[in-house]
């Protein structure tokens, strides 16, 4: 009996790998962002934000609101209580703080 050859090709030079490159800024997943108010600039270069969400209750269907507060980075100390702002999703600044600040929407 006649042996088939095998249908695995020989491996590739260690060149012609693909190397694991970590990816660059451009190629980045987008990152969340919120508008909220600012409830507190008392601490430095931090604000707390509160953002609201509409959601419709999962039993009953009416829609609710949900408040969840977020502690994020004012590296100029620009906002003030009761501004609209906006902010993004950024690495652990802090023990809390894991948002920036990246507009003041509203005075």
């Amino acid at each position: 009996m006649a042996e088939e050859p095998s249908a695995m090709p020989p491996p590739l030079p260690t060149e012609a790998r693909v190397s694991a490159v970590p990816p660059s800024k451009s190629q980045r997943g987008s990152r969340k962002t919120r508008v909220g108010e600012v409830i507190s600039s008392s601490m430095n270069k931090t604000i707390v934000v509160c953002s609201v969400t509409r959601v419709p209750h999962p039993k009953f269907g009416k829609i609710v609101k949900q408040q969840k507060k977020f502690y994020a980075h004012d590296e100029e100390n620009q906002a003030k209580n009761g501004d609209t702002v906006r902010i993004m999703e950024t690495r652990p600044l802090s023990k809390l703080k894991r948002w920036r600040l990246v507009e003041i929407v509203n005075k």
